[in-house]
Formats: structure tokens, sequence, C-alpha cells
């Protein structure tokens, strides 16, 4: 747990430094430092694989106030966590509360980081980083703990930092993704089979709690091994990095999306579009917040979404696909949403599972639903 004669450093490519005191696990980490405005949800926000390779920064000024829940199980998935353990590389906040007060807490955030090995710092300004961020895009850096009574060799780790895997060159899914196939049965007339790119466990209980059993399956899932289990519909799942990097899923998604109704979300939306050969880009400094305007073109009604992605949809690549655009972003008119223009196939970059009002876009999952039926 948190020793307070550790100080923290984190260190940007650029050179640019933040001195604070560390919590968690005394590790080094790096990664790609991004930025999150969400008030709340920390929990499923740590533990959300989309996150894999990334030090998330908080923006909120208070964090690990109502503590860390337990591993209380829904439809046998624990309900306050989204994978099964933290998925970030390491967790920049401004101040740290060490005395969190809620019924269900069971331990401090301190504590969970240090349980699962990874380090985070606090005490620094968090607003000044996040503006960088917005003004540079998201950069690579690195966290080091060191002795308050050390002096930091900043030529040396600034060395290290100019050697950083960009993690968005790697197969990150690969890390996230289940290893073999895996049921859940609600004895449902349905049965969705989820290509696994880092799903998140309310993805899985949205599905559930509509009575649809679930085949969650690797991301490299062959299409024959898809088709054997004789699903109703597919859903492609949120997950981290490059959606190009997934070439095995594009190339099946190819395939599945003229042979049954499918939904894609987040990561899943840009690999349906890829497949239908569309392009992606990355973001300067992706969307990350339970606050997103994402904007219905057929009805105009506009929804506030939780999203997280680094990477979007190329609108004008869309105008040589069967896709076409559905919802945009209100603030910067990025693509949200894709559908086909006959099949039974869309996608949306937010996440409708995870509310930021009481039911918000749960409504596509209804949607998918009606259309398996339909089929």
């Amino acid at each position: 747990m948190s020793d307070k004669n550790k100080t923290a450093i984190l260190l940007l490519k650029d050179g640019t430094s933040f001195i604070g005191k560390g919590f968690g696990a005394p590790n080094k980490t790096s990664g790609e430092i991004v930025f999150s405005t969400s008030m709340v949800g920390y929990t499923e926000a740590l533990t959300d694989a989309s996150f894999k390779g990334q030090i998330l920064t908080l923006t909120y000024p208070m964090i690990g106030n109502y503590g860390v829940p337990s591993n209380e199980l829904d439809f046998g998935l624990p309900r306050y966590f989204e994978s099964d353990h933290i998925q970030i590389q390491g967790l920049v906040i401004h101040e740290l509360c060490f005395e969190p007060y809620h019924w269900a807490s069971t331990r401090t955030l301190d504590k969970w980081l240090s349980d699962e090995g990874i380090p985070g710092i606090y005490g620094i300004d968090t607003r000044r980083l996040t503006k960088k961020l917005r003004t540079n895009g998201d950069m690579l850096g690195m966290l080091h703990f060191f002795d308050e009574n050390e002096k930091p060799d900043f030529e040396t780790l600034l060395e290290e930092c100019q050697n950083i895997t960009d993690p968005n060159k790697t197969d990150l899914v690969k890390e996230v993704s289940i290893k073999e196939p895996c049921k859940y049965n609600v004895d449902g007339k349905l049965t969705v089979v989820l290509i696994d790119c880092g799903v998140k466990f309310s993805i899985i209980r949205s599905l559930l709690k509509r009575g649809i059993n679930v085949i969650r399956v690797p991301y490299d899932t062959s299409v024959d091994d898809i088709l054997s289990y004789n699903p109703d519909g597919i859903l492609v799942s949120n997950g981290p990095g490059d959606p190009k990097k997934n070439t095995k899923t594009i190339e099946a998604v190819r395939v599945l999306a003229e042979k049954l109704p499918m939904m894609g979300i987040c990561l899943g939306a840009q690999v349906l579009a890829l497949a239908f050969g569309a392009d992606t880009y990355k973001l300067k400094f992706g969307h990350r917040s339970q606050n997103q305007p994402a904007l219905d073109l057929t009805s105009n009604s506009c929804y506030i979404t939780i999203q997280n992605h680094s990477y979007a949809i190329n609108m004008e690549t869309l105008k040589q696909t069967p896709l076409e655009p559905w919802y945009i972003n209100s603030n910067d008119k990025t693509i949200e949403g894709v559908r086909h223009k006959t099949k039974p196939v869309y996608a949306v970059q937010w996440h409708p599972e995870a509310s930021p009002g009481p039911h918000d876009t749960e409504m596509l999952f209804d949607k998918f639903k009606k259309t398996m039926e339909a089929k």
C-alpha cells in the first residue's frame, strides 16, 4: 500500500515531468498517457480492457472516496468490475482518498492497486497534464517510484522514455481476449456469439438479462467455428488499440455480416467498418468521458453516452461501402455509429451498456434482440 515516504515521477516522452506521491504498487511502468473526464466509475474504468497499455489520468479532483466494492456476482460475473483484474498500466490522480465511505466498500483504492501490482501517482496538477494532452494529443510516458531523499536521474529516465514501445503498435487484443470459448446459458430462445476483443462484463450481462444465451469466443475464432454454434446473431465487442491490427477478426466479420444479424460496440464498430472497406484513424486525444453527445441522424435525437475510444471511422471512406453514418458526435462531428443500408448490421462507438443516466441507449440491445427474432 501507499508509503508516504515514496515519491513518484510521471515523465512524458517530450521531457515534461510531474512529481507527486506514489501509491499502489511501487513498480515502474510505461504506456500511452490518456485522460478521462468521468466523475465516477473508477472501478469500472480501471478494469475496462479498452485501457490496456495506457496510463490513465482521471480529471475529477478526488478519487477513491467510495472505495472498492467486493466481487459480488450478477449472472456469475462481478457486478462492479468489467473484467477479472485491473487493466490499466498506471493511474494518475490529483487527490487520493485514504478513508473511503460507502456501504459496499471493502478496501481502499490504494490497497486494490497494491494487491494487483499497479502503480499510481497523486498530488500532481492533473489539470495541467490534461491541457497538455489536449494540445499535443495522447503521449507516451512512464511512471516511476523513488525514495523521498533520492534524487531521480532524469537523464537516464528520459532515455528510457524515448525507447517506450507504442502499445498501439502491438497486438493488445490478443492480450485481453479470452483464450477458450465460454458459455453463459440462461435457457433463452436466442443465442449470440460474442467475439471477445476485450469485452466488458456489463455487455454480457446486458444480453443475459434479456434472456439471450451468450457464447464468448476468442477474437481470432474462425468463421466455421462460430457458425458451428448455430447462433442467431453476432456481437463484436469493445477492446484496446488499433483496430487494423485485428486482421483475423476483420476477415471473420466480413463473412459473418453477410449471413447473420450483427452488432458492434466501440472497437467492434471500427472492425465492422474496416471489414466493409472503410478506413479508421487515430483521434488526437480520444473520447473518454460520460457526457459525449451522440446525434441520431435519422430522428435528430441526441443521447448522452459513455465513451472510451482512441480511434474513429473515416467519414469519407464510408461512401465506398454499403454502410452509412447513423450517429455523429455533436462536439467534433466524428462518426459515432454506422449501419448497413440493406442488412441487419449496425454498430456504435459508445457503450450502450454503461448508462450515464438510468437507461439511455440500452434500447440498442432491445433492437438487437428484435432483429434476431425477426431473422
